[in-house]
């Protein structure tokens, strides 16, 4: 009874320090001003939304932090929130007037490619750069 709780104990402990030492930085450039704020959603590769925060703009950038990660393929996309009112603000015709990008920068000529150009992995210490697209 002991040696199994024992093991439990090492293997929770074990999942734990696994999950700690994945992260993801992101690094958002390109940014036209510093007014408003960054959305950000992080989302696993079946496009489940699993993470969204805001963040500030500093010198027309921006860092994100997230720790405690699982290992695994994941996607990222976000907009630059110019008046703060949490929605990507578009034209008439849809056509955005924010900021915007998506992870491994996957831009084609009429806006971003599909899902999967935009997956990456996270295993240890991440670090991605975004590019700002402006259409307006």
């Amino acid at each position: 009874m002991e040696t199994k709780i024992f093991l439990m104990a090492i293997t929770l402990l074990c999942s734990i320090y696994v999950y700690s030492q994945n992260s993801l930085e992101v690094e958002i450039y390109n940014l036209r001003n510093s007014t408003g704020q960054i959305v950000l959603e992080l989302m696993d590769e079946e496009k489940n939304s699993l993470i969204s925060e805001t963040a500030l703009i500093d010198e027309n950038s921006c860092v994100m932090k997230f720790n405690n990660l699982k290992p695994g393929n994941y996607a990222v996309r976000f907009f630059h929130d110019e008046n703060s009112n949490k929605i990507l603000d578009t034209n008439w015709i849809k056509i955005p007037k924010e900021g915007f990008g998506f992870s491994n920068d996957p831009f084609g000529p009429f806006g971003p490619k599909e899902f999967k150009h935009w997956i990456f992995e996270i295993k240890g210490e991440t670090k991605i750069k975004l590019l700002t697209k402006y259409f307006l």
